[in-house]
């Protein structure tokens, strides 16, 4: 018997439970940015603690335009050369007025494994789970491609839940959902959690479609490729500037992205915590004494999937310093 590589997701969930512990104080306080930014603080500290020498692909912004974590920066005591896509408060207007389904979201792949968005900054989606993989075509109608995925799933149209971002570009797209006969979800925020909904064999929703950002699709991607789902994209600017900035960089935007695309490894690991509660993962529940979260980790070589529950304990964690955070 081979003996056990390390999973680095494990490493991984205590950034994003870090994350989501500090971030949660700022739940329904109306500023999002102080929010983010003590998810930002605590996430890095911790990314700081661990033995890989990441790069941020995805990140909070272009240097100088955001706190830290921004794209290209290196973190990490040395180690492991990786790819790294962070999201620390996934859904940050979510955590500023108290909604459901904030989450801190982490994703590594092997350095140079993991597409570089550049400049775009929206993508069309289409999120599927294994089932109807094959079914899905991002180019087609929208009946037409819920019909399809309504049988492969083997359900009729109007059994269908639709993940959908509640924004004005998707005015269209809503009227063509309801006229096909499928029942919608509409989310204010939250790309990521969506995505993962749609594969998630727990979940109500059976697919997502819509245009979100270009860097949830990638840190997406690596969950969805480990659960087995697929995530047909497109890149969707929207304004003139970015479309400017994509014809300059040399990027299609005909091309029909896949995960595989997305993210060129099986050698993958995913985690998330909620930070306030919701249909995919519960929020921190702080108890006086401590602290309870709830996790999402997995792996891409050994498909493993936990949903990790955990008691954090003020008076032990501060006999500690952030690097022995456990």
């Amino acid at each position: 018997m081979e003996a056990p590589q390390r999973n680095l997701a494990l490493d991984m969930v205590r950034v994003t439970e870090a994350a989501a512990l500090a971030s949660g104080r700022w739940l329904g306080k109306g500023d999002k940015d102080a929010g983010d930014k003590a998810a930002v603080d605590a996430m890095r500290l911790c990314f700081n603690s661990l033995r890989i020498s990441g790069t941020i692909i995805i990140g909070e912004g272009e240097k100088d335009q955001a706190p830290m974590l921004y794209n290209g920066e290196k973190i990490g005591a040395g180690g492991l050369a990786v790819d790294v896509a962070v999201d620390p408060v996934e859904g940050t207007n979510l955590l500023a007025f108290g909604r459901p389904n904030a989450i801190s979201v982490v994703g590594v792949a092997p350095a140079g494994a993991m597409y570089d968005p550049g400049p775009s900054f929206y993508m069309q989606k289409l999120v599927v789970p294994l089932a109807a993989k094959d079914a899905a075509d991002i180019e087609a109608p929208v009946a037409e491609n819920l019909q399809k995925i309504a049988k492969a799933l083997g359900k009729d149209v109007d059994d269908l839940v639709v993940f959908v971002l509640d924004k004005p570009r998707h005015k269209k797209l809503v009227g063509e959902i309801r006229q096909a006969g499928a029942r919608i979800q509409l989310h204010t925020d939250g790309d990521v959690a969506g995505s993962l909904l749609a594969v998630d064999p727990r979940s109500e929703v059976d697919l997502m479609m819509g245009t979100g950002g270009t860097p949830e699709g990638v840190l997406s991607a690596i969950a969805i490729r480990i659960m087995g789902g697929e995530m047909y994209c497109k890149l969707d600017p929207q304004k003139q500037a970015e479309k400017n900035a994509l014809a300059e960089a040399g990027q299609d935007v005909r091309r029909v992205f896949t995960v595989k695309d997305l993210v060129k490894s099986e050698d993958i690991f995913f985690a998330c915590t909620g930070i306030s509660g919701g249909t995919f993962l519960k929020g921190v529940r702080y108890t006086g004494t401590g602290a309870e979260t709830s996790s999402l980790v997995m792996r891409g070589k050994t498909g493993t999937i936990r949903y990790i529950e955990a008691v954090h304990t003020w008076e032990s964690l501060m006999r500690f310093s952030a690097v022995d955070y456990d």
